[in-house]
């Protein structure tokens, strides 16, 4: 790789010290490099990355963060379909392959051509009030319908490829890729998918019934859920979430519509670990 591109999250590299060690050691190295914050955009077609901003031939982006800033990162510039590396500067992370202490390595095994690509399917979730629509995003984690305000039971009526399914009284619904699986939707009791296989998963939150499990379909289904009414027939609010960032407001009666996206994300990896192997570190079985 030749071409780089670095999209970091200032509020964990301040004064962007790391970012700029990244950029030297790579143009000491005859590297092209450019560098972009990450910052939150109130208005336009991105979230925080313009992906109009990033040259033609780009090889690789680096996301420096965590797994919140690869994640926003994945939304913002999945159409230019340039893989993405993420280097973690906080917390251990699932997403952000790369630690503080193995940037250097990380970066001789990218110029050495050194590394796998996983495509990671992503969905595209579309919410409706009636026939108009009032809200469209990606995610690659999950979308997640909830309430909103105080805490009470809501009712979720959901429908797979316009069939009737079944109803949740819970607080919410996740809709998780494979790569989400490792997170909202794992805390909420749900399975653990190999990132790069190609299904979506529901997960009730907190349901208010002791028999309810997740439920994985093929990637090709089409999941509708519907906000249902409150318990005296009140019109409930609810909001629609998409990798835990972006928010559409819901009301009773609003469906949104979540189906496989026709992009994916393009994930860099370095360690050439079988998924076996990475879920037996994260576990801690050793």
């Amino acid at each position: 790789m030749d071409k780089f591109y670095i999209i970091t999250n200032t509020a964990k590299d301040k004064n962007l010290e790391i970012t700029g060690e990244i950029e030297a050691y790579l143009k000491k190295r005859g590297k092209q490099c450019k560098v972009q914050p990450a910052e939150r955009k109130q208005e336009g077609s991105f979230h925080y990355t313009d992906p109009d901003m990033i040259p033609e031939g780009t090889q690789c982006i680096l996301v420096l963060g965590g797994d919140g800033t690869l994640l926003q990162a994945a939304r913002d510039v999945v159409h230019r379909e340039i893989p993405m590396l993420g280097m973690n500067l906080g917390t251990l992370g699932f997403l952000a392959e790369v630690d503080k202490n193995s940037i250097r390595s990380a970066l001789d095994q990218l110029i050495s051509d050194d590394y796998e690509i996983e495509d990671r399917m992503m969905l595209l979730g579309t919410v409706y009030r009636g026939d108009q629509m009032i809200g469209r995003d990606v995610a690659l984690n999950d979308i997640v319908i909830s309430r909103e305000g105080s805490l009470r039971v809501v009712r979720f009526n959901n429908y797979v490829n316009n069939e009737y399914l079944n109803s949740y009284n819970a607080d919410g619904i996740i809709i998780a890729t494979p790569t989400g699986s490792t997170g909202y939707s794992l805390s909420c009791g749900g399975p653990i998918v190999s990132p790069n296989a190609a299904m979506t998963l529901m997960t009730p939150i907190a349901p208010h019934t002791l028999n309810t499990r997740s439920i994985i379909f093929p990637a090709e289904d089409v999941i509708t859920v519907e906000l249902g009414e409150g318990r005296r027939q009140d019109t409930e609010k609810g909001l629609a979430s998409f990798d835990g960032d972006t928010v559409v407001p819901m009301v009773t009666g609003d469906r949104i519509v979540i189906q496989k996206a026709s992009v994916s994300s393009r994930i860099l990896k370095l360690n050439h670990l079988s998924f076996v192997e990475i879920l037996r570190q994260k576990m801690g079985n050793n």
